[in-house]
């Protein structure tokens, strides 16, 4: 805890400047930098490292070429610009891992926690690259072509680059533990990473496609009165959208956080029964 003013440093300056360049709102950066200070002061720069390179990829990302994907983004319920819900809904849990391992020690927990970040990573990227995949997306439940932007479309694009998410997560947490170790066990027997990156694989899969499936089967979701669309958010060409389907509490942030416990699941299985 003696070392917190170097958490809040860091984030005030990746925080800050993500605001500058307007990608995150101003209650985003309030959120970002409770966080991040919390994160560094109860863990260490593994724990905090990973959720940074998390929020730096994707924001950066998210501008990439970001005007080829404003259609299919229209009628999501949250935009590039992320505020205090999306980081939260990010973060949060990942957070409450870091504190369960200063109570608990427990290499499990570090599992987790890659799992976690490596869902909400390959989430993110999937969602960024697959917009500017030239072929229309398939819904993950039936396998039927759906427009571009539909909650539970994936397209062989956004699927590459969730596997690519969950490795770069993987690799990361790798490269961090090996400058200051974060949990004992199987990772101190890890020379190469393998258990990293694969734990940053399949957890970063699972949490991204749990997403698409929770946003086609369960999240609400609207219609635009005027034109029709299908939408993430309640209101759309300046009026109020009509809800179409799904459970009214299961936000595309309650989406994020669900999905990502899922990858944190995976990470502790593997550690726990296979490692």
């Amino acid at each position: 805890m003696g070392q917190w003013w170097i958490g809040l440093a860091g984030s005030l300056l990746i925080a800050g400047a993500a605001y500058w360049k307007k990608s995150l709102s101003a209650s985003g950066l309030i959120a970002a930098v409770l966080l991040g200070t919390a994160l560094y002061s109860v863990g260490s720069l593994p724990w905090y490292g990973a959720l940074i390179a998390f929020f730096v990829s994707s924001s950066l990302l998210s501008k990439w070429k970001s005007r080829r994907k404003e259609n299919a983004e229209s009628g999501y319920a949250k935009t590039g610009r992320r505020d205090a819900g999306q980081v939260i809904a990010n973060g949060g849990l990942g957070l409450l891992l870091c504190v369960a391992h200063a109570i608990w020690p427990h290499p499990a927990w570090w599992g987790v926690y890659i799992g976690v970040i490596a869902s909400v990573t390959a989430d993110t990227w999937a969602t960024e690259v697959g917009g500017l995949s030239r072929s229309r997306p398939r819904s993950i439940v039936n396998g039927r072509r759906v427009e571009a932007g539909t909650s539970g479309g994936v397209t062989l694009l956004g699927l590459g680059a969730s596997a690519a998410g969950g490795l770069f997560i993987g690799g990361i947490a790798w490269l961090l533990f090996q400058v200051q170790p974060a949990a004992g066990g199987v990772f101190l027997a890890d020379p190469y990473g393998l258990y990293s990156l694969l734990i940053g694989l399949l957890g970063g899969l699972a949490g991204s496609l749990a997403d698409s499936w929770l946003g086609a089967v369960v999240q609400v979701m609207y219609r635009c009165r005027i034109c029709g669309k299908e939408l993430e958010k309640s209101e759309h060409c300046q009026a109020a959208a009509e809800p179409i389907r799904g459970w009214t509490f299961m936000t595309n942030d309650a989406v994020n956080a669900l999905s990502s416990a899922i990858g944190g699941l995976v990470g502790f299985l593997l550690v726990w029964f296979i490692f």
